[in-house]
């Protein structure tokens, strides 16, 4: 019998927009799962019926399909333990709430908050744990009955035995060891019926054979309570990876509460995929190589024993600096879709190709391939300041020369400059930010060799023209 392929999960809750330190963890678990040739899963966690929201599980779908981090199991493409909605999953909790109920692993809680706030003050000033003593754990089953005949709500709760220790062995953070005693009875089902996330996280887990738990360390707590429900309940434990969180410049956490950017506003941005990819996998994460790569040269580098324990600090530049190895890479026809709205209506269909190579260089977002489309292929050229200086201080004879040689020369840069080299003396900037200036409307930008072909002999005619005129 072949045994089961290695599989992780993303299971985020639907109650915003994907912010960059989730959208980070579901990298990952791609990552991990390309890398052992495995299977991506995605779950959506959406218990919360007062934030979960319809519209944000369609965004993050959208947002995980434009990364390009295509799930093999879950919504859309079904697998063996669907429905991959956890909040049409509940007849499945209900039974393994039944189970650990029957089997005297779990027990109603009658306790109010108001009782449990005064427990809790009362330990924590008394040098305790804040856990709960476990007051409803002794309730006899006439007592039950009683309360429950009062209309009384309850919660569940699972029972932790005293004076024993969960250990684990962490990916990322190596050998972990809880002590019950500090844990003490949880819940694993609220007042209203409804699972405790973490409860369904770990059945859900176990069920769906889950191989890796990788996540941020703020569940790290959780683990040993969900080690324990899956030991008493005879389900498989996953191993678990808890990465260091991403922080802000303030030091603070990113999360989509405090403002982190999400991934459709990146889209919206015009970052592409591929950039926000090769960045967030460095971040926390160390390669060997900084080439930029695809997703699958991301994969097959990655392994969790190069994670860190430290957080992972944001950082613009480099996301910037990705986003410009990312135009750089890519093909001209992805290049053209991307900025395409911005500069359909200036670029004719034939110069396409020629406009993307030519550019690709001096652009980061679709806006400034919109400012080279204008400085192409416009009528009347807008020249800033500094080129109108620079024009007007090379002088009349040098344009003139620049006019002879454009009609000896045609579009060929190269013999057109030399031309002007040799009738002026000139080289260097003072020798190209006059042509530049005059021809493009600017000091410096991408090689005048490929722009000038598609200025065109008439246009550029036009240009040097009107500097004359000025002069």
């Amino acid at each position: 019998m072949n045994p089961a392929p290695f599989k992780s999960r993303f299971a985020p809750s639907p109650t915003g927009l994907l912010h960059l330190g989730n959208v980070r963890t579901a990298l990952f678990n791609y990552l991990a799962a390309q890398r052992a040739q495995g299977v991506f899963l995605l779950r959506i966690e959406d218990t919360d019926a007062m934030r979960g929201h319809d519209k944000y599980a369609v965004a993050l779908e959208q947002d995980l399909r434009w990364l390009g981090l295509a799930w093999q199991e879950g919504p859309g493409q079904g697998g063996a333990q669907a429905p991959y909605f956890q909040s049409q999953r509940g007849a499945i909790y209900a039974r393994y709430f039944d189970r650990l109920e029957s089997g005297g692993s779990a027990y109603p809680c009658f306790c109010s908050e108001h009782e449990l706030e005064i427990a809790r003050k009362t330990a924590i000033a008394a040098g305790r744990p804040p856990r709960y003593a476990g007051r409803c754990f002794r309730l006899t089953r006439e007592e039950i009955a009683a309360r429950r005949a009062e209309g009384r709500p309850a919660t569940l709760r699972f029972h932790v035995a005293d004076g024993k220790t969960v250990e684990f062995d962490d990916r990322v953070r190596g050998r972990q060891t809880f002590a019950t005693s500090d844990i003490g009875d949880f819940i694993i089902r609220r007042s209203d019926g409804t699972p405790a996330f973490f409860f369904c996280n770990a059945i859900d887990d176990a069920l769906m054979g889950v191989s890796l738990v990788l996540r941020g360390e703020d569940h790290l707590t959780n683990t040993p309570r969900q080690i324990l429900l899956l030991s008493t309940l005879g389900l498989a434990v996953p191993e678990y990876a808890h990465i260091a969180l991403v922080v802000g410049g303030d030091g603070a956490p990113l999360s989509k509460r405090s403002g982190s950017r999400s991934v459709q506003e990146l889209r919206e941005q015009g970052f592409l995929p591929l950039a926000v990819n090769n960045y967030l996998a460095r971040l926390g994460h160390t390669y060997e190589s900084n080439d930029f790569l695809d997703l699958a040269g991301l994969a097959a580098a990655f392994d969790t024993a190069r994670l860190h324990k430290a957080p992972a600090r944001f950082d613009e530049t480099q996301l910037l600096h990705w986003q410009r190895e990312a135009v750089r890479a890519a093909d001209a026809a992805t290049l053209w879709t991307w900025m395409a709205e911005s500069v359909d209506a200036l670029v004719p269909e034939a110069g396409r190709t020629a406009f993307v190579e030519a550019v690709r260089g001096n652009v980061v977002f679709p806006p400034d391939a919109r400012h080279w489309a204008q400085a192409i292929y416009a009528e009347t050229l807008g020249l800033h300041r500094a080129a109108h200086e620079a024009a007007r201080a090379a002088g009349e004879e040098f344009f003139d020369i620049a006019r002879r040689a454009l009609d000896k020369h045609g579009t060929d840069f190269k013999a057109l400059s030399q031309m002007v080299k040799q009738d002026t003396g000139l080289s260097g900037k003072a020798l190209f930010q006059p042509l530049r200036a005059a021809l493009t409307g600017e000091l410096d930008g991408p090689e005048m060799a490929k722009l000038l072909p598609l200025i065109g002999l008439e246009r550029a005619h036009r240009r040097i023209e009107r500097i004359l005129e000025e002069m």
